[in-house]
C-alpha cells in the first residue's frame, strides 16, 4: 500500500459512489490505475465497498453495545457464534472487564429483550451480558482517519 492507494481509500470514505474517473481526477491519476487500484484493493480484502444503512430508517429502533463475560476457554467459540448471530452488526475481542463486545441492532426493546435470553443467553460459554442500550446515535461511520 502507497500514498495513492490511501488517497483513494480516502475518498471513497467520503463517497463510495465516487466514479473511478471522479478519482482519478482527484488524485491525478488514469481512470486504469484507479481501476487496478480498486480491484487489486478489494481482491486483497483491504477495503470492502457496502453501504451504511441508518437502522431507524429501516425499522431498527433499538441498537445496543453488548459487553460479554465468558469461560476463559471458551472466548473463540462465543465471539464467533455471535458474529454469526443474524442482529449482530459488530463483535470483538477485547481485554478488560468484557472479553467480547457486540453491537446489535433490532426492531424494538422486546425483540431486544428475547435476543439476549434466547441467543446471546444460550451460547455456550457465555457467564455474564451487561447490555447498553443506545438512545441516540451521533455518529455512524466506518474507516480511519485520513
Amino acid at each position: 500500500m502507497d500514498e495513492l492507494d490511501r488517497k483513494i481509500i480516502s475518498l471513497l470514505e467520503r463517497n463510495g459512489r465516487a466514479s473511478n474517473a471522479r478519482i482519478a481526477r482527484d488524485v491525478g491519476v488514469s481512470e486504469g490505475t484507479v481501476r487496478r487500484r480498486l480491484k487489486r484493493l478489494i481482491n486483497e480484502q483491504i477495503i470492502n465497498v457496502i453501504a451504511l444503512p441508518d437502522p431507524r430508517k429501516l425499522g431498527y429502533n433499538s441498537e445496543a453495545l453488548i459487553g460479554v463475560q465468558v469461560d476463559p476457554d471458551k472466548v473463540d467459540e462465543v465471539a464467533s457464534k455471535m458474529a454469526n448471530l443474524e442482529h449482530t452488526r459488530w463483535v470483538t475481542v477485547t481485554t478488560g472487564t468484557y472479553d467480547v463486545f457486540a453491537w446489535a441492532t433490532l426492531p424494538n426493546a422486546e425483540s431486544l429483550g428475547r435476543f439476549l435470553r434466547d441467543e446471546v443467553g444460550a451460547i455456550d460459554g457465555v457467564r455474564r451480558t451487561e447490555t447498553f442500550v443506545n438512545l441516540q446515535v451521533m455518529k455512524r461511520e466506518f474507516g480511519i482517519p485520513a
